[in-house]
């Protein structure tokens, strides 16, 4: 399994149930990189996309507390259990942790490979993701070159897990 995301400076990734930044070339990375494979999300990331809709050309698996929540072309779970047991149906190299915080907690330790487009900025952020820079089972295997938008700069990096 792996996961997916964009952090800033010190690993934020989200304010007010929205992306800190969007980034074209991000948004294109993100897009190729899962489209026609599997997608994990919580139900408040999800209501954050345009009109609330699952992302296309995915399957979406929407986690959710809420044992009454529906939502269109998506698989709903409603625990890690559950989770777990929906995603024995594909496989792990195919599925993707896209968010929010609580979901790539719960997942981190499943995943053995994460792509984060790391922004050189600090941001006002409420939602994170673990510092992987700090914990001696994740490296970093791939840094590509700094990139800029407007003012922005920023890379894509592989993670992956130590063995």
């Amino acid at each position: 399994m792996k996961a997916i995301l964009s952090a800033d400076r010190n690993w934020g990734i989200g304010y007010r149930n929205k992306l800190l930044v969007r980034i074209p070339s991000d948004m294109k990375f993100f897009r190729e990189t899962t489209t026609g494979n599997v997608v994990v999300i919580g139900r408040k990331t999800l209501e954050s996309f345009p009109n609330g809709l699952p992302l296309k050309d995915r399957v979406n698996i929407v986690l959710t507390g809420n044992r009454d929540y529906q939502v269109k072309d998506a698989v709903v779970v409603h625990s890690e259990e559950e989770l777990l047991e929906e995603l024995k149906k594909y496989d792990t190299e195919r599925v993707y942790v896209i968010g929010g915080e609580s979901v790539y907690r719960m997942l981190l330790p499943y995943c053995d490979t994460v792509y984060v487009t790391r922004i050189d900025r600090a941001f006002q952020a409420d939602t994170f993701f673990p510092d992987l820079d700090q914990m001696e089972e994740w490296e970093m295997t791939e840094e590509g070159e700094e990139q800029t938008c407007f003012d922005l700069e920023f890379a894509f990096t592989k993670y992956e897990r130590r063995v």
